[in-house]
């Protein structure tokens, strides 16, 4: 999510990544604004550069499927909205996948996989999603507003899941979201022993604090619990049913403690939780990562099982420009990849681009923290 009292800030990175083909689908180009950034970091201020230029994307969840990347994108859109903390601006209504043979290889932009008018349940702002894949079918997991109405007129965030025999789709949504689920960004993680885990939530506009107390309250908090004292609101984990269309069991806290052994608290807003999960395993540890929102990092912590708990290990990734930081982690030609966005083509915060660089491990298994505006 974002909010009105942070400026975007100018930080980035450097380096190109190739040209873009574009589907019969693809639409008009993304207008001026792109290249007349009002006051944005000059292309040569940062590390990476899109992997597209002909629309605007976020929130990057990347697979390697059938040996090529496929990248699961938000798909942002102009709108004249206000930045607020209920995350207005961000009126994403449908989604575009993005292909390459490896990175630095050309990107395919996809059509139309899904869109918000053939979600039954669905009334708008399709956010970060995620994909699978199982016995033929690719498993596209979404989370949308409902059809029901809280303090604000907004509806409440479910995730929904769709399929497709395609990895770019077009998928077909269930027609009701997924029982049990709430709050937003699903990341989906498949084990070595073949058992499938779904991390979710977010505060603030994601209604993660809405509820704390198991059932969701329309008129509750719009950012957190109000208490820097106590334990941060964590993020979800839940195991996926054989369907990879339901959940197997109740959702549990993914809980995030210090040095100490502590859960890190709410007032600790530089390691807090506050969205964006994604989970992958190395050398037997499991790395749990995620968003701290409102002071832009990206964080990772490490426990023994998929569930946790998780130590806080460090920043993975410095602020970008913008508001939001939001990130997927893989493994591609025996190396390891972050991908994550910024808003060099606009300058505003609604409207981002998907970029990738490398990820890099010291031999004890801590990850070097990346600042996205020194130039490689």
């Amino acid at each position: 999510m974002k909010a009105a009292l942070f400026a975007i800030r100018m930080v980035g990175v450097f380096g190109a990544l190739g040209s873009v083909h574009a589907s019969a689908q693809e639409p008009a180009r993304i207008p001026a604004v792109e290249t007349s950034k009002s006051g944005g970091a000059p292309d040569s201020a940062f590390r990476d550069q899109p992997l597209v230029r002909s629309l605007y994307t976020a929130d990057p969840s990347a697979h390697v499927f059938g040996g090529k990347i496929y990248v699961y994108p938000s798909h942002d859109v102009p709108t004249a909205a206000p930045d607020d903390d209920l995350g207005n601006e961000y009126a994403m209504r449908d989604y575009r996948v993005l292909r390459l043979d490896h990175v630095g290889a050309p990107v395919t932009v996809g059509g139309v996989a899904l869109d918000v008018r053939n979600v039954p349940w669905a009334s708008k702002q399709m956010w970060a999603p995620d994909a699978a894949y199982r016995n033929g079918i690719y498993y596209l997991y979404f989370p949308a507003r409902d059809r029901s109405l809280d303090k604000n007129g907004l509806g409440t965030f479910r995730i929904g899941v769709a399929t497709s025999r395609n990895p770019m789709g077009p998928f077909t949504a269930e027609p009701k979201p997924i029982p049990g689920s709430f709050s937003m960004d699903p990341a989906v993680f498949t084990d070595t022993d073949g058992k499938t885990y779904m991390y979710f939530g977010g505060i603030w506009g994601g209604q993660l604090q809405r509820w704390a107390k198991g059932h969701f309250d329309p008129a509750g908090s719009d950012t957190d619990l109000h208490d820097d004292s106590a334990p941060a609101l964590t993020g979800k984990v839940v195991q996926m049913g054989a369907d990879l269309k339901s959940f197997a069991e109740k959702p549990r806290d993914a809980v995030i403690l210090d040095q100490n052994h502590k859960p890190i608290l709410g007032g600790d807003h530089e390691r807090r939780f506050f969205e964006a999960s994604w989970m992958f395993k190395r050398n037997g540890t499991y790395y749990y990562t995620y968003s701290t929102g409102d002071t832009h990092f990206i964080n990772y912590a490490t426990g023994t099982s998929p569930y946790g708990p998780f130590t806080y290990a460090g920043h993975i990734l410095k602020p970008v420009q913008g508001w939001t930081t939001h990130h997927s982690i893989i493994q591609a030609d025996h190396q390891w990849w972050l991908f994550y966005a910024d808003t060099q083509l606009s300058n505003k915060n609604h409207l981002r681009n998907v970029k990738v660089t490398q990820l890099t491990f010291n031999p004890d298994g801590t990850i070097q923290t990346i600042d996205p505006m020194v130039a490689r």
